[in-house]
Order: C-alpha cells, then structure tokens, then sequence
C-alpha cells in the first residue's frame, strides 16, 4: 500500500513588519529577518559563530505550533552574514525552539497530553494560525498554518499570525539570554537582515496555476553547461510529481536529484520556504549519510524528524540597510524533535539540527 504523502505548505515573503511590533501579534507571526521575538517567559536567543564567534543574523521565525499540543511553539533559523564563514556548514548555522504552555490554568491537563504524544494528522487539521494551537507530545503535528497568504488563496489572515516571533537561549554556542518577554533588547553590532512577513499557501491548492516556463528555461542553461538530454528531460517535465519516469533517462545520479527539485518547486518559483512536519525534505543535491544518522533530542532522546527547509529564493531576499550581509546557500533541512519536548518551567530555547546542501549552480537562482 503506497504512503499517504503528508501535506506540504509553501511560505512566500509578505509585506514589510512595521516598526517593531509586540506582544502576542508579534511572537504568533512567522517572518524572515529582523531580530527574534521572544514567547512569555522565555529568553530570546543570542546565538554566536562558532567560527568567527559573533553574533548571527535571524534568517527566519517560524510559529508553527502543533494540534493537540497545549504550547506556543517557536522555530528560530540563525546564520553568520559574514563572507569568511559562508564555507563553514552547519558551525554557522543555528536551530533553536522554544515552547509555552497556552493557558496555565490547563497546565496540568495539557502536559500530560502531550506525553500521549501528538499525531501529523492533528498538527494540519484545523489550524488557521501557526500558532493558535498546542504543542510538544510525542510525534506532534504542526496546525496547517504558518502565515499570511497574501493571494488570500483560502481567506486566511496568515499575516496576523506570521507577525510574532521570539527565541530564547542558553544553549552551548549562544551568548547570554536577554530577558523573557515582549522587551528584547539586542545590542546594535546584531546583524539584522530586513524583516518581512511569511504567508502561507497550500502546495496543492498552488500547483497548476503558475506555467512551467521559468523553471524549463532554467534547465535548459543546465543542459548547455552539463551536456544533459533536455528533450528527454522536458518530456516528461509536464507529469505529475508521482511520474517518476524521467528517471530512467540517462543522466547522472546527481542531475536526477537536482531536476527533481527543479520540477517540484516550478509551480511555485517564490517559495522560500516548505513545511511538511513528519514530511520528506526535497534534497537538491545527493544526501550524505547524516540524513540517515540524525543525533536524537538531546534532551529527551527521541528520533529528531523532518520539519521544514529554507528555499534557494530566500537568498536574494535576504537584505541589510547598511551593512553588506548575506548569506548563501541551495537549501537548509531542519529537523526538530518528534516529541517537541519542553522541560517543565524551561526558559531556554533548545537547540535543534539542520542540514546545509550548497547551491550546485548558483547562477540558476539569481
């Protein structure tokens, strides 16, 4: 019997965030850039290079909590601007997540539902917040909603709830916590890259709409500079995602994967980001042995799952007013803890993984 494939959201870059927002509007809203907004209660991260050993730069806030959970739930993705540390993989990226309980008065009830553990199925029905719903348990689902979707292709406010996002630390590799609450205050030598809003689409509901032109002149610049078969390739360009025939065309293990992703992210070429909790990352370039040998939680030790990925357009939108920062890369996999398990009373982010595939042809998503 095939596998049910799970759900995949798309996050599109929004409009500007206003000045500084806070409280529950910012901490419930999903963006990319600026500073981290930080949960009640719990401190917002300051994580620092392990290479050059300065502060990163937010990259993206994800609230993203999960049905049947009874926590606000947080995702923080931190990468170091500097060009001297753009070759230094997952040493100059960071992953934390922090949690807090929804209502203290179902503190009790609430935690011991979510060491029943939570199921994907719960964590996209219903939800039309990231944030609005519950989380941590054993295999834990995220609610179907991460932002705003500025085509209002479903009539849903996602920009509310992409608006508010804060991170905590104390975790090795992370400098001092600042205080818990709405009043960060980061000092002025944080890069920051300009922030925006994240809105959200269903990948199915978008798929169709948008022509396969782009991404089919994309490959045919692959073919001048690789020698590949475009004819074979293109024949089967127009097929559904599950026809996997292209593959038997002559072309090298490595091409396969990258077209693969070319053809997957073609209906969609403003996707920064894929959220598919308990999903199947889209690789763009042949995994190593690390996708199959994940370090377990390191606070409950659980398997750590698939979550969600950063998207090679995300690279150009990553912006600074006045300091030249950047930040390169093909696609970031987070993978995050399958029981979302928060310490009672915990006021530090803790740390998740990531995986760093480099851009095999940065030319293509310029």
């Amino acid at each position: 019997m095939a596998a049910v494939r799970k759900p995949v959201l798309l996050g599109l870059r929004d409009a500007a965030v206003p000045g500084r927002p806070a409280g529950p509007s910012a901490w419930t809203a999903s963006k990319l850039g600026g500073v981290p907004d930080a949960l009640p209660a719990v401190a917002a991260p300051r994580p620092v290079c392990e290479l050059c050993r300065q502060p990163l730069a937010l990259v993206v806030q994800v609230y993203c909590p999960l049905e049947g959970s009874p926590f606000h739930r947080l995702l923080h993705v931190f990468a170091c601007p500097r060009p001297e540390c753009g070759s230094g993989g997952a040493r100059s990226w960071k992953v934390f997540r922090s949690q807090c309980l929804q209502m203290r008065e179902r503190e009790t009830q609430d935690a011991q539902k979510q060491e029943n553990g939570l199921t994907a199925e719960d964590w996209c029905e219903g939800a039309d917040d990231w944030g609005s719903d519950s989380e941590e348990a054993s295999p834990p689902q995220p609610v179907a909603d991460f932002g705003n979707d500025s085509s209002n292709a479903k009539d849903r406010d996602w920009t509310s709830q992409l608006q508010n996002l804060r991170l905590q630390d104390t975790v090795p590799g992370v400098a001092p916590p600042a205080p818990p609450g709405e009043g960060q205050a980061l000092p002025p030598a944080v890069p920051q890259f300009l922030p925006y809003y994240i809105c959200v689409v269903d990948e199915d509901d978008y798929t169709g709409f948008v022509s396969l032109d782009h991404a089919q002149s994309l490959l045919r610049e692959y073919q001048q500079r690789e020698g590949v078969d475009m004819e074979q390739l293109l024949s089967h360009s127009l097929s559904r995602d599950g026809d996997e025939k292209y593959e038997k065309t002559i072309i090298k293990s490595g091409d396969k994967i990258f077209y693969k992703f070319m053809k997957r992210i073609a209906a969609c070429q403003e996707q920064i980001l894929r959220y598919s909790w308990d999903g199947e990352p889209l690789f763009l370039t042949c995994p190593t042995s690390v996708v199959t040998e994940l370090p377990a939680c390191s606070h409950c030790g659980a398997r750590r799952i698939f979550e969600f990925q950063l998207m090679p357009a995300l690279v150009s939108m990553l912006r600074s007013a006045n300091l030249a920062l950047s930040v390169e890369f093909g696609t970031i996999l987070i993978y995050t803890c399958e029981k979302s398990c928060w310490p009672h009373n915990d006021q530090a982010p803790m740390e998740e993984f990531c995986i760093i595939q480099e851009d095999p042809d940065e030319l293509l998503f310029k």
